[in-house]
Parts: C-alpha cells; structure tokens; sequence
C-alpha cells in the first residue's frame, strides 16, 4: 500500500487518467441508466388466473381454484398460496420464498397445471404472469362527442400510429445538440427509442354476436347448438395438406374464416326440402359490435377512450414520453376531438430528479464551502473533488448492479454527499498539518496518507457495513431499500480509491505553507476561522474536556439518561412511529362497489355524485397559480381501470364503478393529497347504499393501513367472527376510515339441483340442460378472431329482448335428444338462493379480510389503533369464536417484516463493524468505545424528529442505521490517535486530552460537512420529496450529536476503561492500589 501510495504522489498524469477514466465511466453510464420514479419491483409472486365465464364463485372455486390448488401442492418454494374466486373468474396468487426464483417456480407451476383434467368444461385457458408493478408512463384520453365505435376506431389508430411512430431526423446534429444535449448523447448511446407497448383502455372489447329468436327456432325446427354448428363448419381456416407434383409441391388449404358480420350472413344454416339454402342472415339478427357488458367511460365528463402507454424493459421514461407527446402534437383532430396526456409519469419523474439534483448541487456547494472555511481553499478543491469522482464511479456500477435513476436511488447521493469526502478530509487535513509544519508538500502527501491509511480503510468498511442491513429485506421492501447500499456502498469504494491514489498525487502539487498574510480574501478569510477554531480548542475546548475527564462518570450518567429518555419517547408514544410516510402524489381515486344485482343506473348515479363532488371541490381550492387543484377526471362506470392497474385481470362488474382525479403537481399546490382526499370525501357526504367505498391518495406505500385475515375451519363462526370484528373497527375507533371486508351476498341465483320425473323420463340430465339454457342467456362462444390487434368473440344466443326478464326464462323451450319440445319448467324446478360474492382461500383454508385505512390527514396513528384493536378486539376472537384465527397482512405485516428484518441485519452489521474495528486497533475491548457512540447518536435522531416536527418511520430507522456506521469514523481515527500518543510514553489523561485536541478539526469537519450535505434535504418544503426527510433528519441530527459524543464521551470512556482495566489488575494481584487522578501521571502500558 506504502509503496503505490507513494508511486501515485511522484506520478500526478497516472493519476489524473485513472480520474478522467472514472469520470467517463460514470457520464456514460448515465445516459444508459433506466430512469423512472420508483424502483421498477416485482413481489416475488406468481398469478395464475382462469377464465370460467358466467360462473358463480363457488362454481370457480369447485371447477377451477381447487384443482389447481391441489396440483401445485407439491410444487418447491411456494409461501403462500391465495385464491380468489369471483363471478367468472378465479384468480391464484402464489407467493415465492425469497430463496427461490420466481420465473422457476413459475414454470414449475406451470407444468403441473397444464397437466390438470378435470377443469370445468367451460372454464377457459390457464394465464400465467409474474406479478410486477406495471410500466405505464402515461395516458392519453381521447374525448368526443360520438358513438361508441367510432369512438373505439379513432383511439385504434392513434395506438397503432404511437406504435409506428419514428421522429424525423433532425436538420443537423449540431441543432439536435443544442436543443436536447442529454437526449442527443442518448441517442448515440443507446440508438433511437420508440414505443413498444399501447393498451387501449375504458372500452369495450368487440364482439359479433348472432341473436337468433325462440319462435324462429321454431319455425325452422332448430337448435341454437345447430346454429352454432353451421357457422364452425362454414368459418375456418384448415391446412388440408399437399400434392405433389411433377412441377413441384402443391399445399392444400381452406381460407374460409369470417371477419366481419356480414360476411357470416351468408353461412348456410340448413338446407331447405325445396332444395333451397337458408342462410344466417334471415333467421339471426347479425350485430358487429361489443361484448354484452355495461361499461361507461367520461374523460372531464365527454365520452372517452384511454390508451396507456408503456416502457418495454429497460427503456427510458422520459424518452418514451417525449416521443409520445411528440406524436399527439403531429396530429391533425378532426371536429370535436380532444387527445389529452394525463397521469404522466416522466412529469412527476422529472419534477423529482430535478428536486433531487438542485439538493445535491445545493449540498456540494455547501460543503466546498465549508472546507474552504477550514482548509486551504486549494486543498479543499483538491478534497470537495473525490465527490464527482465517487459519483461518477458509482454511476458506472449500478447497470450492472440492475439500479436504476429513481427517487431512492437519487436520494441515496444526496445522503452520501456529506460522508464521501470524510476519508478525504482526514487525509487532507493530515497532510495539510504536516505541510504546516515545514514538510515539503511531496513528502508529506505520501507519509501523511500512509501515516491514517489503516484507519481510513477501515473506518469506510465500516460505514458501508452500517448499510448492509438494507439488503437483507424481503417483500417489497427488498425491492425498494437495497436502491440506498447499492448505490452507497460503490460510491465510498471510489471514495476509498480516489482519496489513496489520486488525492495524494494532487497533494504532492500543493505550495509549501507561506506564513506572509495573502491579499486573497477567501484565504484571508479561512485564515480568521482556522484562527478562531484554534483560540476555541485552546480556551475553551480543552479546559471543558479536561473537566468532563475528571467528571467522566457524572459524563457517562447523562449520557445514559438521555438515551433511556430518548428510547422512552418513542416506546410511549410521544414520538409517535408510523411505519412508511404517504408518498405525496398526483393522483386520487374512489373506488366503489354496489351490491351485486343492483341496477346499472345506480352505479351510474353514485359515479355522477362523485364525479359533482370532485367539481365542488375543483371549485373550492386553487393552486399557487390560481388555477383549478383539480386538473382532470375519468369516471367509469362497471369497471375499476386505475385501482386495478390496467392488468387484464381488471376488476369488471356492472355494480363496480371508480372516479380518478388529476391534481395539479404536488410542488404548486399547498394542500397535501391526503387533505385533498378528505375534502373530497366530505363533499361526496355519506351513501348508504355503497357495499365499499375507498379512496385513495398516496403514490406509493406499504398497502392498507389495516388489514388482517380471518381464518378457520367452520364457515358460520368465521363469518361471525369477521362481522363483529368489521362492526366493532366501524364503531368504536376514531380515525379509521373505508372499512370494509371481503364477505359479500353475490347476485341472487336460481339454482338447479335436479330434473323432475318428466325430465328424466323425456331423456333429459342436468349437463343437457343447463348447456341449452346457457347457449340462450349467456350465448354459445362459436369461435375467437383475430382481427388485427383485436381477439373478436362471435356468440350465438337470444336477442337481448328474450334474456331481460324472468318471465323469458320460466317460459323457455327445451328440446328433447329426440328433437321435441317441452317447457323448461317441466323438466327442472329452480330455488332461489343467493351464494357469496367473493370466496377467498389462503392456503386452501376459507378466509376472510378486513381492510381499512386511517386518517392521517386529521393527525390520528396507525400504530396506536391497531395496536389497541388488538388488545380489546383480536385477541378475543379465538376464545369468542373458536377456531378462528388471525393474521396481519398489507401495511402491519409489512412493518412486522421489515423492522425484525431490519434489527437482525443490524445486529449482524454491528459484529461486522466490531471486527472491522478490532483489526486496526489490535484489542477486543477498545472497539466497544468506539461503538458507544452508536445508541448516543439515536439521541440527536430523536431530538431531530422533535424539532422537525416528523413521526418515527422506517425511514427514520434506515437513517439510524446508516448513522452507526458514520459517527464510529471519527471515534475510530480519536481511539487510534490516543493509541499513538500512549505508545510514545503520554500518561493516558493527558493522551486522551490531546487526541481530543489534535482531532477537532478533522471530527468538525467531517460532521459539518455530512450535516451541510443533507441540509438542502432537511429545509425541503416540496411535498413530493417529504417521506424521505426523515431519514436525512436521522442522520444529519444524528452525526452532529455525534460529534460532542466523540469529542467529549469518548476521551472519558477510554479513561474509564483503563479505570475498569486497573481495578482488575489490582484486584488479581491482590494489590489497593487507588484509581488514577486527574492530577497524576497514569499509566503509559496500552489499553487491551
């Protein structure tokens, strides 16, 4: 080490190109960088979802879940299995154990699934995806006042023209550089981009539905099955094979498949006795149109269409964005449309990068500034430059770390802004005293870096164990966190490297040290301070440090009940703990649920009540500019796009409906999302005939802040049980509000459990049956086309005015095996009966949920309500309704998760740190002084809170950790320099006085500049950057607590163990001898 030091301080150009090539590492690296506003996170879990049309759950659950729940049974790395059945539908959400790859359990999953056979006969093809949060990076909603398919037809095209949109060249390279330099080098970097992914959305999908009367039926003595029949063997598309001939191979094939309605008018249903054909088109009613559903989309109440659309794998959200807006600005509308660009990712993305970045150019001034205040203001150049370097460094490694450009990750340089020049100042402010001292500058660069080198190794090994804690989580928190280590952690390597090879060659330039005053007022400047701080140390420093050591068990005593009163603080509640601050947003929604049945137009009507409200409050509150806070609004009825995330497993039902608010951007608006959502509630008032009504604010966050499973074997004492707990989180706890739980009456339901006596004897069964009554309500799916990008259903049934009313279905015709007809009602008798809207089952046990959240708006605490609901509420449920049991899930069990995970990492952080320190200080117990510090510097985190007003969160606790590993830095270089002057025969009082002395400056600074780093962060009123100023309020606060516990407590522990140490000795060798005084010489033998 001694030797390469040494060869890098007499070599400045090597230096300098190993610089210059990091530098270029990390600019390049940066336009290849995904970017995007959170981490892009998978959850470690599979969906597997099964179509089952017009079945009941409980069908879905017999014919579909259970069969799949018992084929993956045995299926390795599986956590959890839940399943959801609803109408149509069964979905199965397959949690992976961490330790397992989720594509490999997928296709585990997979295999033994397609080799299920006995589905349900009309349940439809298995779909598996890996669940992720979706890509979407805006919307486009297209408005006019038309009918629904050319309504549809215009948002076709536009989707189909963003996919083949490619942006003219520009005139010359040199315009397109000036006009977008980043986008330019991009361009370079990485080629052009161009859109991959468009959904259309808030439509309905196409159907071709044939609609055949009874009488007509009749008439013509036929079946709607025959119907069906004719038309499968009249469109389709079959290879028939080959000739071979002397020319060559011929292929043989029909090409017969219909596309469009009026092409299956001409299929010959049945040949007539007069040998004439009867075609579909005079029997059927032919409708090229949309699927039988009830779906009503307004955009800023005008009919809509949405597109949505995506970034594919790694490509940019700002590119894809910009080529998306450039597309709708090229188009010519016609009369009435409108094409707006709502949530937009990449604005909300940008807005926040540039917060970020201003924090960090804010932050990097501040601390060149600072080093100038107390260095030579060329060596705190020489010492401010190893922060680009570092950066640079870290931006090369995070592509191949998988780290993308978002909120975490940025925050993370803003949070290691202060602490990447503390190596360098240690180093710096070495060599600057030995330059002061007479030393030539070449010299001294080598011997000085050399001379701290072991312990500035060692010192930033620890700090980057302190952040190790982070990569240890699981769930969705692994997801997010490990963004910070990853990006610190890389960063003070090329911090290490930069202040070991590259500082001192810059060093070795310095001029000797001219006591002549300067006519530079900077210099003259730092002059003053550095004079000033020297006067300080002397007459007021050393005196105090030299009282605390006399006093240093009344020392240690204060220390310790500030700790316990800062630990008693957030254990009783004053402080209060809310595991992850709302992230502040853009976006609000309602998401509401009729009961099931209910008519269309009562959905309608509270989806118009809350859309009036949403005016109200539009009306009501102004941004900073004046404008409207409500900037646009999607309504829809029968369908819930934006809570369901735009998947194909969306939410659908005639009795579910949504309202989705623009707000104007968090940084030009003084009312927070979540006070904005309250409004907004009150001004929709109370409706009673809701089954749910949620609304939701935050951008991202850790789920419900309540949400707990119900689980047990007897379904009349689980359904008990749920319901009193529903009503009694409804009743008794302010503050919670959406409260809601997962049992549900479904639809009402005619069941038929068997056939009369005539129905058996006319040859009938339930599968002959219940096959003709669905092919005329529900319709016989003939076939599926592909018409362009579209899957088309062509459906055959009866028309709508023969399905809309009981009496049709009491007055149904059946046809008997032998082609005679008989009334419905002879052969079966139906009773009525209504079956559960959803059935949930976790781990192939019945479960119930209750979700609700808490109004944080109105300052009320998760924690606290849940932790009393479960004291009067939950742990009463075993014995009230035996067998049933409970679990956390969402939000608390996340927060169980994360903070056990977290405090096992930190344990195992903290024996890292140990032996990291052990090494270079050669003693067991020593280190343990140096760790003291630790538990101290949660004081200055919790008094920061107080000050700034803010709640513990996990943020918080992150900041804590990351503060473990900074403020044994300094206690770190204090230990050793009191090792140092022991060895040269200094009585321990006066070693651990001087060290106290000697390392001031360095302590100072280190924490000022780590304190002015953050400071940008801290004074931050922006709401978007709000939920993470609490880490930054933890660590900032913290190192400055830290720094009056290195410079006073830890000189005093080191006597007090040489105390312990001497009482021992004593005590074994049978000797009285008394303590060491302050006014006595001590012993100069080294401290274990």
């Amino acid at each position: 080490m001694q030797k390469s030091i040494k060869w890098f301080s007499c070599n400045h150009v090597a230096a300098n190109f190993l610089m210059l090539a990091v530098l270029i590492a990390g600019f390049t690296a940066w336009f290849q960088l995904r970017k995007e506003v959170f981490p892009e996170t998978s959850f470690d879990a599979v969906i597997v979802s099964v179509p089952y049309p017009n079945a009941t759950p409980e069908e879905v659950i017999s014919g579909v879940v259970i069969p799949i729940e018992e084929a993956i049974a045995e299926v390795e790395g599986i956590k959890q299995v839940t399943s959801t059945a609803v109408r149509n539908m069964g979905t199965l959400t397959i949690e992976v154990e961490t330790s397992y790859n989720t594509r490999d359990v997928m296709g585990d999953v997979q295999t033994n699934v397609d080799a299920i056979d006995n589905f349900a006969e009309n349940a439809e093809e298995p779909r598996f995806e890996e669940l992720v949060v979706n890509r979407q990076i805006l919307s486009l909603a297209i408005t006019a006042d038309t009918d629904e398919a050319s309504l549809r037809h215009y948002a076709e095209g536009i989707r189909d023209g963003l996919l083949n949109y490619v942006p003219p060249k520009p005139e010359s390279k040199k315009k397109a550089f000036l006009a977008d330099p980043g986008g330019f080098v991009q361009s370079l970097l990485k080629g052009q981009e161009t859109i991959k992914k468009v959904e259309l959305a808030s439509v309905r999908p196409y159907e071709i539905s044939i609609e055949v009367p009874e009488d007509t039926l009749r008439r013509y003595n036929l079946t709607l099955q025959q119907v069906a029949m004719a038309i499968r063997g009249a469109s389709l598309d079959l290879p028939s094979g080959s000739v071979k001939t002397n020319s060559g191979e011929i292929v043989v094939r029909a090409l017969g498949r219909k596309y469009r309605g009026e092409d299956f008018r001409e299929v010959t249903v049945k040949k007539m006795p007069d040998g004439s054909d009867l075609s579909l088109g005079e029997i059927a009613s032919v409708i090229d149109g949309f699927e039988d559903i009830e779906l009503v989309s307004t955009f800023n109440g005008r009919p809509a269409a949405i597109l949505h659309v995506f970034r594919v794998a790694d490509q940019d959200t700002l590119a894809i964005a910009k080529l998306a807006r450039e597309y709708v600005g090229s188009l010519k509308k016609p009369d009435g449309v409108e094409i707006d660009v709502w949530n937009d990712q990449s604005v909300i993305l940008k807005g926040r990068l540039d917060l970020l970045k201003s924090n960090i150019g804010i932050g990097l001034i501040l601390v060149l500034f600072v080093l100038a205040l107390f260095l030579r203001p060329s060596l705190a150049f020489l010492v401010a430059l190893g922060i680009p370097v570092s950066f640079a460094g870290g931006l090369w490694l995070m592509p191949g770390l998988g780290i993308s450009i978002n909120m975490i990750s940025a925050f993370a340089f803003i949070l290691v802004l202060g602490i990447v020049v503390d190596d360098a100042i240690v180093v710096g402010e070495n060599v600057y005293t030995r330059i002061q001292q007479g030393e030539h500058p070449k010299e001294a660069s080598w011997k000085g870096t050399h001379e701290v080198g072991i312990v500035v190794i060692f010192g930033i090994l620890t700090t980057m164990a302190a952040f190790t804690p982070m990569l240890g989580l699981s769930g969705v928190s692994g997801k997010i966190w490990p963004n910070i280590p990853l990006v610190v952690i890389p960063v003070l390597g090329f911090s290490l490297l930069q202040s070991k090879f590259v500082l001192p060659a810059h060093l070795a330039l310095l001029k000797p040290h001219s006591p002549t005053p300067s006519a530079n007022p900077l210099t003259r400047l730092q002059r003053r301070i550095s004079g000033g701080l020297e006067r300080f140390v002397k007459v007021i420093y050393s005196p105090f440090l030299k009282s605390c050591l006399n006093f240093r068990y009344v020392v240690w005593t204060v220390f310790i009940a500030l700790v316990i009163l800062s630990v008693s603080l957030v254990k009783t509640g004053w402080l209060p703990f809310q595991f992850f601050p709302k992230v502040e947003g853009e976006i609000l929604s309602a998401k509401l649920e009729m009961p099931l049945g209910a008519p269309f137009s009562n959905t309608q009507r509270v989806v118009n009540r809350l859309e009036a409200a949403a005016l109200e409050l539009g009306k009501t509150t102004r941004d900073n500019d004046g404008d409207s806070i409500v900037v646009n609004q999607l309504a829809t009825a029968g369908m819930q796009p934006f809570q369901g995330g735009f998947s194909p497993n969306t939410p659908t039902g005639s009795h579910l409906g949504e309202v989705t608010l623009e707000l104007a951007a968090a940084k030009n608006r003084d009312l927070s999302s979540e006070e904005l959502k309250s409004m907004w509630q009150e001004l929709a008032g109370e409706i009673p005939e809701v089954v749910s009504l949620a609304f939701r604010a935050e951008t991202a966050a850790g789920g419900n802040a309540i949400d707990i499973n119900f689980t047990g074997p007897d379904n009349d004492q689980l359904v008990a049980a749920a319901t009193w707990a529903t009503e009694r989180l409804r009743k008794d706890y302010k503050g919670v509000v959406d409260v809601s739980n997962s049992d549900r009456r479904g639809r009402e339901e005619l069941i038929v459990r068997d056939l009369t006596p005539q129905g058996k004897a006319l040859g009938f069964d339930l599968n002959i049956v219940m096959n003709q009554v669905r092919d005329a309500f529900y319709g016989n799916e003939v076939q599926r086309l592909q018409r362009g990008r579209d899957e088309v259903k062509v459906m055959v049934r009866y028309p709508e005015s023969e399905r809309d009313s009981l009496a049709n279905f009491e007055k149904m015709k059946l046809r008997t095996p032998e082609g005679e007809e008989v009334a419905l009602l002879d052969v079966v008798s139906p009773e009525y009966g209504r079956g559960p809207a959803t059935v949930t089952r976790v781990d192939r046990f019945r479960t119930i949920s209750l979700k609700a959240d808490v109004d944080l708006a109105r300052g009320y605490n998760a924690n606290e309500i849940v932790e009393k609901y479960t004291e009067e509420v939950l742990e009463k449920i075993a014995e009230k309704f035996p067998g049933v049991r409970y679990s956390f899930k969402g939000e608390q069990s996340d927060q169980r998760d994360s903070i056990r995970e977290m405090g096992i990492g930190f344990v195992g952080a903290l024996l890292l740190m140990y032996v990291l320190m052990a090494i270079p200080l050669k003693s067991y117990l020593q280190p343990l002084i140096v760790m003291s510090v630790i538990p101290f510097g949660m004081v200055g985190a919790v008094a920061g809170h107080i000050f700034m007003g803010l709640n513990m969160s996990i943020m918080s606790m992150c900041g804590i950790v990351a503060l473990a590993g900074v403020v044994v830095n300094d206690s770190l270089v204090l230990v050793d320099y009191v090792n140092r002057n022991r060895k040269s025969g200094t009585s321990i009082l006066e070693a651990a006085r001087n060290a106290g002395v000697r390392r001031f400056r360095p302590i100072l600074l280190t924490s000022l500049t780590t304190f002015v780093g953050l400071m940008p962060m801290l004074m931050e009123d922006d709401m978007q950057a709000k939920f993470l100023i609490p880490m930054a309020v933890s660590l900032g606060f913290g190192i400055l607590f830290a720094t009056a516990i290195t410079l006073i407590l830890v000189p005093s522990l080191y006597v007090i163990l040489e105390d312990i140490r001497n009482l021992g000795t004593d005590f074994l060798t049978g000797r009285n001898k008394p303590l060491e005084n302050p006014q006595t010489k001590g012993s100069s033998r080294h401290v274990p």
